[in-house]
């Protein structure tokens, strides 16, 4: 008697399935995704959730099954979503949904939205915010990780290979950001990393004397755990980059502004 007791109180505590509805609009795909967003809100769907099976969704929804895949395709490439291939494979609810805001906020930096001004603001106020939490969160294991990252680029500046140098120093950022353990930070500073990373693409790399010794210096204050000097080591640093990404966008306008010259054809 206390078995089944137990059982059905289990069966109660299971969550849920999450409820679908077939869609009868134009636009089936649409309006899937939006009922897909509309778990994802309610906290039906979760992190992790799978989704049932094509043909399974295909009859839920009453579409066709391409209508189906077309809605998933679509909501992985929002990052909502991972399609996964294999007996275990399947559409699973993304646990790394701060790729979406990369994902939109580039694209906002590639149609001019967001403008190499706004970019270089938002690195001096995040940067130096994430290293105040990294100051007081981050672990032993987190600084040597990111001396082993000053340590490379040290060594491909030595060998005088700026496009891996530049890699690593947007990688210097984004393991800041991971030390700030706030997962809208995180996203965020992902986000002006590839932003930063899309930028300098444009711009004529340049060896900077001064980025090393910064990062060795940074370094130190935050094993040291000096909140303000390591702030302060970021602010003058990112504000000192800001006034040359500032020059380089100013080189680009210009560029840009030049009239094309034509050569009228023999």
């Amino acid at each position: 008697m206390l078995l089944w007791v137990t059982q059905i109180f289990e069966v109660n505590q299971m969550p849920s399935a999450p409820q679908f509805s077939p869609v009868t609009g134009k636009q089936p795909a649409t309006e899937i995704i939006e009922q897909v967003r509309a778990l994802l809100r309610q906290r039906k769907l979760r992190a992790g959730d799978r989704l049932p099976p094509e043909r399974e969704l295909s009859t839920l929804f009453a579409v066709s099954r391409n209508s189906v895949r077309q809605a998933l395709r679509s909501l992985q490439e929002q990052g909502l979503l991972e399609i996964r291939k294999g007996s275990a494979g399947g559409a699973f609810v993304s646990s790394n949904g701060g790729g979406t805001v990369e994902t939109v906020l580039a694209d906002l930096f590639s149609l001019g939205t967001i403008r190499p001004q706004d970019l270089t603001e938002v690195r001096v106020l995040i940067g130096t915010e994430v290293v105040r939490l990294a100051c007081q969160r981050a672990g032993d294991g987190d600084l040597d990780e990111l001396e082993a990252n000053v340590a490379a680029a040290e060594q491909a500046v030595a060998q005088g290979d700026l496009a891996r140098r530049t890699e690593l120093n947007l990688e210097f950022h984004k393991l800041l950001g991971r030390m700030s353990c706030n997962a809208l930070l995180i996203a965020v500073t992902d986000a002006v990393v590839a932003i930063t990373r899309q930028f300098v693409s444009r711009i004529e790399r340049t060896p900077n004397s001064y980025v090393m010794p910064f990062r060795r210096r940074l370094l130190r204050r935050l094993r040291a755990r000096d909140i303000e000097g390591a702030t302060g080591e970021m602010r003058r640093h990112l504000l000192r980059q800001e006034k040359l990404y500032l020059r380089a966008a100013a080189r680009l306008d210009a560029i840009d502004q030049r009239p094309h010259n034509r050569t009228a054809p023999g």
